[in-house]
């Protein structure tokens, strides 16, 4: 049970880095446009093209995820989810080729990566 428990805990961890990263970019976006000052704080933007590159060199390395691999670990043999995480898996998990994940997490990597230039980030004055 106990195992169940930090399985889900660890995927909705996993969940919430998903989130970040994917909306962190058209939240920079957005807030370039609108004047929002926060989307240019340095630790932001660092830990958001962090997040993504560590991502994409995975792909390329052919890693899995850690966070993965420890969820998997705890669930054991029985993938038995829960209702939350049945359908955290759904939204976060999909049946394609690996390359397609691969060619998906370098694009939003550059583009995170050209997002740095075009919307510059700014350290504290």
């Amino acid at each position: 049970m106990l195992n169940k428990l930090l399985a889900d805990a660890i995927l909705l961890l996993h969940f919430a880095i998903v989130l970040y990263i994917t909306l962190g970019l058209p939240a920079i976006w957005l807030g370039a446009a609108c004047g929002w000052q926060w989307v240019r704080r340095f630790w932001f933007r660092l830990t958001h093209l962090a997040a993504i590159v560590f991502v994409a060199l995975e792909a390329l390395f052919g890693v899995w995820c850690p966070l993965t691999v420890w969820e998997d670990a705890l669930r054991g043999s029985t993938n038995e989810l829960s209702f939350v995480a049945r359908w955290v898996h759904r939204l976060m998990f999909y049946q394609l080729p690996e390359w397609v994940f691969t060619l998906a997490y370098v694009s939003f990597a550059a583009v995170v990566g050209l997002t740095w230039v075009l919307v510059p980030p700014r350290l504290k004055r």
